[in-house]
């Protein structure tokens, strides 16, 4: 059987996630019409197509697999070089990670500070509703992700990070305005709500589940950054599920007040990583994993380390 040859796999790589040739071909100092000779070498090597010729190129189900285990392998190959000659002089580490919006503004950065003072890295964050982080590890461009998801993806580890509680707020303006009797289904019906983006469905299944109304039946902005939920929230303009955390001295002043207060949300997060993880990915998994837990109420369900 061939080896897989990490020039050429790396020329996939480029394309696809420069999305594009010509962009790929700048970053790697080629000309165009080799990196499209390279990928077609890899495509003939291995008998199948890797690649779709759309715009922007996409990689086929077999592309995917081989971008997940080149973007592994690039990963810890600079871990553990760092590791071999760490008086050597070395490239700032590239370490990414998915994470839900609402982790990167509450607690993500104080939890990896004192790595970013201490170890020469560069952080790449890809935000993402934490329903959805997971697809990022699987597809290797995270070697972590912060998830809701408690069962481990193959070859990988996760641990309980703590529950996350959410509460229906607005100022007290937008209740008398929009709920003057309350959340009754026709006030709902009229009040604008937000969202994380299109395809976040926690708002709507949050008002399904307690008020019986469906997506779609209800005006509902779309906001993909936690502190603009926040801000429209303050502004008056809409009402919103917010970690408590965010807003605690907001409801302690009545700025914000609960619209709903029997009705909070838990949202349970796991630290998702490769089980083959070592030198700073290890470090950080360990950094995350312990801050969060000072800072997030413990998940109640009994579980802990799982592979």
């Amino acid at each position: 059987m061939s080896e897989l040859d990490y020039k050429l796999l790396a020329a996939l790589d480029k394309v696809v996630s420069e999305q594009g040739f010509e962009p790929a071909a700048r970053q790697l100092h080629l000309t165009q019409s080799a990196v499209s000779q390279r990928i077609k070498q890899l495509e003939q090597r291995l008998a199948q197509p890797l690649l779709i010729r759309s715009q922007p190129p996409r990689p086929t189900d077999a592309g995917r697999r081989l971008l997940a285990h080149y973007r592994q392998v690039s990963q810890l190959q600079g871990a553990v070089m760092a590791e071999l000659l760490p008086d050597a002089p070395q490239k700032p580490l590239t370490v990414t990670l998915a994470t839900n919006a609402d982790s990167l503004a509450i607690w993500l950065i104080p939890a990896l500070t004192p790595l970013l003072h201490s170890h020469p890295i560069e952080l790449n964050l890809l935000i993402e509703d934490e329903s959805r982080t997971l697809d990022r590890l699987r597809s290797g461009e995270a070697f972590g992700a912060i998830s809701v998801s408690a069962e481990p993806l193959p070859g990988c580890r996760c641990d309980p990070l703590g529950e996350m509680e959410y509460i229906l707020v607005a100022t007290p303006a937008f209740r008398r305005r929009y709920f003057p009797d309350g959340l009754t289904l026709a006030a709902l019906q009229l009040a604008p709500a937000v969202a994380f983006d299109q395809r976040d469905d926690m708002h709507a299944r949050y008002i399904e589940q307690h008020f019986g109304l469906p997506a779609g039946g209800y005006p509902c902005h779309a906001m993909r950054s936690s502190e603009a939920f926040v801000a429209i929230a303050r502004s008056g303009a809409a009402y919103c599920l917010i970690p408590r955390l965010m807003i605690e001295e907001d409801l302690q002043q009545g700025r914000l007040v609960e619209l709903y207060p029997e009705g909070p949300l838990f949202e349970p997060l796991y630290w998702h990583r490769w089980l083959l993880e070592r030198g700073i990915h290890q470090a950080l998994s360990r950094r995350l994993v312990d801050y969060a837990r000072t800072v997030l109420p413990p998940i109640d369900s009994g579980v802990t380390s799982r592979v």
